[in-house]
């Protein structure tokens, strides 16, 4: 779950954009007056909400979607939005939440599947890497979910396997991110070099009732039930 240790007019700012309200909105949903809100984010990093208003963007974080906790992420660790333009918040950045370097697919078209189909996304950013052993662990250790079948002397390093479409999703919800669609996956893959490898990786792509696609190629596909757990299949995250 994504967390603020202390609220300043940086963060009140990105949590507004992520929830895409006006000042005016944002204000009444906190309670306080537009001219606080104003007042906060026009001081940015040098002011602090009083403890009864730290403790109301809490709730608000708090009872957010997963994609606006996404989003809110992204914008706390770039201070930007995400658009289609080639380099908005920096090619790599470092996600707050669980530490993991992501880099940036920038907005545009790609050629996707075996013909070739032209289709069009917008920016978004992905882990640079799949969900290894130690970061999954992490997320066991603070969520008490249930942990993959490993084997003594397993490398930390190694990506998690053996681990179905409902635990990689709850990774991602508890990191403020999201599983990628296919397309994402497919356009990351033809332009990030590490996406492509031996293990099959969860996406959002619903497939038959109750299954999700997986991919391990640029256009290679393979659904799968959301159950499954399988020593060939792990994740990666997306935000945007």
């Amino acid at each position: 779950m994504t967390t603020v240790r202390y609220w300043t007019g940086k963060e009140v700012r990105a949590l507004r954009a992520a929830q895409r309200m006006s000042v005016r909105e944002f204000a009444a949903h906190l309670g306080v007056s537009a001219r606080i809100v104003s007042r906060w984010e026009a001081a940015g990093e040098s002011i602090h909400p009083r403890p009864v208003n730290q403790a109301a963007l809490d709730t608000s974080l708090a009872q957010s979607s997963a994609d606006v906790r996404a989003r809110f992420s992204l914008l706390v660790a770039t201070s930007t939005g995400l658009d289609d333009s080639p380099d908005p918040g920096g090619r790599v950045f470092r996600h707050p939440a669980d530490g993991k370097r992501m880099v940036l697919v920038p907005g545009g078209t790609f050629r996707s599947g075996p013909d070739d189909q032209q289709l069009w996304l917008p920016g978004f950013y992905i882990d640079a890497q799949p969900t290894t052993n130690g970061q999954y662990a992490r997320f066991i250790d603070a969520t008490g979910r249930r942990p993959p079948h490993w084997n003594d002397g397993q490398s930390p390093d190694a990506p998690v396997v053996s681990v179905s479409w409902h635990d990689a999703q709850a990774y991602a919800g508890w990191a403020g991110k999201a599983l990628p669609t296919a397309a994402q996956w497919e356009k990351a893959a033809r332009s990030v070099p590490d996406l492509c490898g031996d293990v099959w990786e969860w996406t959002m792509t619903a497939g038959a009732p109750g299954g999700y696609l997986r991919k391990g190629r640029p256009f290679r596909v393979s659904e799968a039930t959301a159950d499954l757990v399988a020593a060939d299949t792990g994740f990666r995250c997306v935000v945007g």
